[in-house]
């Protein structure tokens, strides 16, 4: 399928064009309309949901786990909401792969009105998915409805934060029902966004231990990986490699890191914007600082 700007089009059940795997599942759509391309069929398709307000350390993995998929040539599906969708969407793009959003309104609308960057991207890279008309405005009780679609592409259901009660549990849940496998990125019990995702491991969902064990998993070995940690070692200074190294993926204060450093606050406050002008960390909040991928 070519891509038109402004074109939808819409593909019945019945046309040879209809996603294989939608024609597995229960209640399907009879009719996608689609803006963009839809998923090739001949690759592996995963589906990346979760919390809208994520935390810092749930949008960076998310957004790791799109790009390796995306570079493996992987299909990463969403629904383009804020948070952990937004992050795998992006992710999958800057990895080069594709990506598609499944909306709960009409695939000319976007929703949020904010991500309007984020779906002209997809659209030009993916695509956007809809079982609602052109002109469909969004409606709360259609986002439970389009997650049967989310898994249904899917062949791996990857749940990034949820919360007790969560669209993504809903979309968990179908996944099972449909037969794909589910996979949960593990939390701490004392956090709000963990309890759905450590329910699921409770349930028997897979646990990702890490992006490298999850595309082991899966079959799928990073093509053009590089060991990052060791090209960061080698280009950095000593007083660099040591604040880098103390930095994580929970923000860390300046005081924190010139406890753990021993640094001076005038040197780390230098290395600390070197740092940043080289790409490596960036600073969540004032003086609080976090690893950058």
């Amino acid at each position: 399928m070519i891509y038109k700007e402004n074109e939808i089009r819409g593909i019945s059940c019945e046309s040879t064009e209809y996603p294989r795997r939608l024609r597995q599942i229960k209640n399907n759509p009879k009719v996608l309309y689609v803006k963009g391309r839809l998923p090739d069929e001949r690759k592996k398709s995963v589906a990346i949901v979760g919390a809208r307000k994520c935390s810092e350390y749930g949008y960076y993995m998310a957004k790791k786990l799109g790009k390796a998929l995306g570079r493996n040539g992987i299909n990463v599906i969403s629904g383009m909401a804020e948070g952990i969708d937004a992050a795998g969407h992006l992710g999958a793009m800057e990895g080069g792969g594709e990506t598609f959003a499944v909306l709960g309104c009409g695939a000319d609308i976007c929703y949020p009105k904010g991500n309007r960057r984020l779906y002209e991207e997809i659209c030009e890279k993916g695509g956007v998915l809809s079982e609602y008309p052109k002109g469909t405005e969004p409606k709360n009780y259609y986002f439970p409805m389009r997650n049967r679609i989310i898994s249904g592409l899917a062949d791996i259901v990857v749940v990034i934060e949820a919360r007790k009660k969560s669209g993504s549990l809903i979309t968990a849940d179908l996944a099972l029902e449909q037969g794909r496998e589910v996979y949960v990125l593990p939390g701490r019990v004392t956090d709000t966004l963990s309890y759905g995702c450590n329910r699921l491991i409770r349930d028997g969902a897979g646990i990702i231990l890490s992006v490298e064990d999850f595309l082991t998993e899966c079959g799928v070995l990073e093509k053009r990986g590089e060991n990052l940690a060791e090209n960061i070692k080698v280009s950095l200074a000593k007083e660099e490699t040591l604040v880098y190294s103390c930095l994580g993926l929970e923000p860390k204060s300046i005081d924190d890191i010139l406890e753990e450093t021993g640094l001076e606050p005038s040197c780390a406050a230098g290395v600390l914007i070197q740092l940043q002008m080289k790409g490596l960390l960036r600073e969540s909040f004032k003086n609080h600082y976090i690893k950058k991928e």
